[in-house]
């Protein structure tokens, strides 16, 4: 009878453990208030409306980063547009053509290369302007030297022509009297 006993004590507690893996697997399975989601659901359903709400969202940024780019655009335009008063301005560089007895007063920011004929540099204080060639300066009544690039960082500063005739590649707001 003690055999018998140990058997039917497993054979409980057997039933007991097949019980409760079994009420496990039900509640893992879903509820009222935790349903099972099927694939069918997730493919007809959810995926198409999260897609529909990235494509909303990512239109809408589109659309915004549109707008900033182009008002971006216009700013730089009027920027350009208004960096030189009365002389000449531009992004790229600009040939210009003096003879001797004109000045050219350079504004700040202003880049010169002297291409052709010679040149000098009149200026109240030192340095003049900047040798971007050399990482140098030059100083008042100093000549220009051919194929150097030279940016005016300070206000009044004038080139004046020593040949009858001077060509300069120039770059930003300049004046020429």
């Amino acid at each position: 009878m003690m055999k018998m006993s140990k058997k039917w004590t497993a054979l409980c507690a057997a039933l007991a453990l097949t019980t409760l893996c079994g009420g496990a697997a039900l509640a893992a399975a879903g509820d009222q208030s935790d349903p099972l989601v099927t694939k069918s659901y997730l493919d007809q359903t959810v995926i198409p409306d999260v897609v529909s709400q990235v494509e909303t969202k990512a239109a809408a940024r589109q659309n915004e980063l549109k707008n900033t780019f182009s008002a971006q655009i216009e700013q730089y335009k009027k920027d350009i547009a208004a960096m030189g008063t009365g002389g000449g301005s531009s992004a790229s560089y600009t040939l210009v053509t003096l003879s001797k007895g004109q000045t050219m007063a350079l504004e700040v920011g202003c880049e010169v290369m002297l291409r052709v004929g010679t040149a000098t540099v009149t200026a109240g204080t030192s340095p003049a302007l900047i040798d971007v060639s050399t990482g140098g300066t030059i100083n008042n009544g100093a000549s220009l030297t051919k194929n150097h690039l030279y940016m005016a960082t300070i206000a009044d500063r004038t080139i004046k022509p020593t040949a009858d005739t001077v060509k300069l590649l120039v770059r930003g707001g300049y004046k020429v009297s």
